[in-house]
């Protein structure tokens, strides 16, 4: 970490570390923390006798979410590139695991408890499987362009996370995971008819699982029209969209909801976007959207970067990190706006939620490494000028 803050501290072109990626990262992060303790005073007030207790819990995951950071700079891009598939195999060890040891909330069993926190091994996956698509298209890349049978190598393993994440259950996280297979698969330039039968089966197969469980296909009915049972099946999403009639354009003024004060279920978790608009209005929702779309725009502009150059794994990796931010963020504000049916996931850097932050930051940390290397090479490169023969 050390060497993160000298890099940014030095002038631009000797500061191979992306400025502005660091910073936008920094920012949300503070502003999640801010919207917080906002969201959570009432609810920590009336049940632990602490207004601060979420702030300071929401601390604590920020000073971990910067540990694991620096641990993932300390390795290089090639290691997660060789070592792909053991991480994939150590991320279904982590969600067997929670089956066997994980600790129940509101009827799902996600988490691994850790003295007084909770560990959500869902999240990290979503990581270790974007590293893990990264470094087979890397490596098959042939083979993926013409040959249906990569493709179902690789739809067997999502299969096998699909069912070790529905008996949780976390259809949310699922729904994430196949985004960003069928993301990678476009990018990585995959077979057309294994592209094409991968987005009709992933569709069918979502759809079914959507109708197959009551209390998924309650969600789907109750956002099409929240209002026509407000007090029940509709409660929360009618609670989160007068959060957001009440904030207009300029809002009511931080610390100010009224919706936080127990009427909003989750409300500085899975709808902590709610309170931002009720206490910022239209103004602040609209900059915490345009600083979300500027962060995912640079990890985009640095993956096309590095696939113009022929670094595929990076250029890979980095597009999955944007694709990953990209479609929870989507998923979590259409969500509470009533776009979309609630998933239960987190607005990444802004919702409490300490496996999440970690996570993220996990990733953009990843993104600023390989950014790193790739700079060091080709200014390495640049610096070997030819040698001209001379002639007699």
């Amino acid at each position: 970490m050390l060497n993160l803050w000298k890099n940014f501290s030095e002038e631009k072109d000797s500061a191979p570390y992306d400025r502005q990626l660091f910073f936008l990262t920094l920012t949300l992060i503070l502003i999640g923390l801010v919207m917080i303790f906002s969201a959570s005073i009432t609810q920590a007030a009336n049940k632990y006798d602490n207004m601060f207790f979420f702030a300071i819990r929401d601390l604590v995951a920020i000073v971990a979410a910067v540990f694991a950071g620096a641990v993932a700079m300390l390795f290089p891009g090639d290691f997660f590139r060789r070592n792909g598939f053991k991480l994939l195999i150590f991320g279904f060890g982590l969600l067997g695991l929670v089956l066997l040891v994980g600790t129940e909330i509101n009827y799902a069993r996600r988490w691994i408890r850790i003295g007084s926190f909770n560990l959500q091994p869902a999240e990290f996956v979503k990581l270790i499987w974007i590293i893990y698509l990264a470094s087979f298209l890397d490596r098959k890349r042939e083979e993926v362009t013409r040959k249906l049978r990569s493709f179902v190598k690789q739809a067997i393993l999502l299969v096998i996370i699909a069912a070790l994440l529905l008996t949780q259950p976390d259809f949310g996280s699922l729904v994430v995971i196949s985004g960003i297979f069928i993301s990678l698969l476009f990018v990585g330039g995959a077979h057309f008819f294994s592209f094409l039968f991968c987005i009709v089966g992933l569709l069918v197969v979502l759809s079914v699982l959507a109708i197959w469980e009551p209390y998924r296909m309650l969600r789907v009915t109750t956002f099409l029209d929240p209002w026509q049972d407000p007090f029940g099946k509709g409660y929360q999403l009618t609670q989160s969209l007068m959060a957001f009639g009440r904030g207009g354009l300029f809002g009511e003024g931080l610390g100010n909801s009224v919706q936080k004060m127990e009427y909003l279920p989750e409300a500085h978790t899975d709808f902590v976007f709610a309170i931002l608009g009720e206490e910022t209005g239209f103004v602040g929702v609209a900059f915490v959207i345009l600083l979300q779309i500027w962060l995912v725009s640079r990890i985009f502009m640095i993956s096309k970067k590095m696939l113009k150059a022929g670094e595929l794994f990076g250029g890979y990796v980095c597009f999955g990190v944007g694709m990953l931010i990209s479609i929870q963020s989507f998923i979590n504000v259409g969500a509470a706006s009533g776009m979309l049916p609630t998933k239960g996931l987190t607005f990444p850097l802004i919702s409490y939620g300490g496996s999440s932050l970690a996570m993220v930051v996990a990733a953009v940390s990843i993104v600023l490494k390989l950014d790193y290397e790739f700079k060091v090479r080709f200014r390495q490169a640049d610096t070997v000028k030819p040698v001209k023969s001379g002639g007699s």
